[in-house]
């Protein structure tokens, strides 16, 4: 038999979230509860608790209603916000798992700002990056990368690294756009559909494995991350001029 307990657990997260204008996670959560709650709806045969738990319904049906129409007005007038807490050592954080749902199929052009495109590590971040836009389901055609050059002895390598990458990736009728900046600080990720994600670290913010043969090696969902910020905005026009 169903029991209220986690439908009302559910749907006070969802209040609370509501209540500190975070909307976005507000509904999510609104979206779980109300199915959580209907499945107790189901179960019950006391006709004056489910004429109760049909009023609930409504209204958290009303209202997480009320919040999809404003995020989508907000996406319409590009102020659309979305911010996700990366917690120190805490894993499920892949690539896939963060830019996904943004990747749909009228992608055909992506813009990467990193100035930490330049060791080992980072490079293979970019690698498996392209990897993803590869796999799709977008249909990228072109990537622009603007990074920092290395400045140590490592700037040769660099070099050599992102040129493999851009063959390899010519290889699937993708273009690779490299350029340095001095002065490039910011770090974003940009695609022509209107998302642009921030992150704090860039790419970057995956921790060293354990081993070359402990488990997060490979698969960057197991993989633990450093702390840090994404913030997702979705605008008109993503293509600076």
């Amino acid at each position: 038999m169903a029991v209220e307990e986690p439908a009302v657990s559910v749907l006070r997260r969802a209040v609370e979230l509501d209540l500190a204008s975070r909307f976005q996670e507000s509904l999510v959560c609104y979206q779980e509860g109300i199915a959580l709650l209907l499945e107790v709806l189901k179960a019950t045969k006391d006709e004056k608790k489910k004429a109760h738990y049909r009023d609930k319904i409504t209204s958290y049906m009303n209202r997480a209603e009320d919040i999809k129409k404003y995020l989508e007005k907000e996406k319409e007038d590009g102020k659309y916000h979305k911010q996700i807490k990366i917690e120190e050592n805490t894993k499920g954080f892949s690539y896939e798992k963060l830019f996904q749902e943004y990747l749909n199929e009228t992608v055909t052009e992506v813009w990467v700002e990193d100035p930490y495109i330049r060791h080992v590590h980072q490079l293979y971040n970019f690698l498996r990056f392209c990897e993803m836009l590869v796999k799709g389901p977008c249909k990228v055609k072109r990537i622009h990368l603007l990074t920092s050059h290395d400045e140590g002895s490592g700037k040769s390598q660099q070099i050599s690294v992102l040129e493999e990458i851009q063959q390899s990736l010519k290889d699937f009728g993708i273009t690779l756009d490299v350029s340095y900046s001095p002065s490039i600080h910011d770090r974003e990720i940009r695609f022509n559909n209107g998302w642009m994600i921030k992150i704090g670290r860039g790419l970057d913010y995956f921790k060293k494995p354990q081993g070359r043969f402990s488990l997060g090696f490979c698969d960057f969902d197991l993989r633990p991350c450093h702390e840090t910020t994404v913030d997702i905005f979705h605008i008109k026009h993503t293509k600076k001029t």
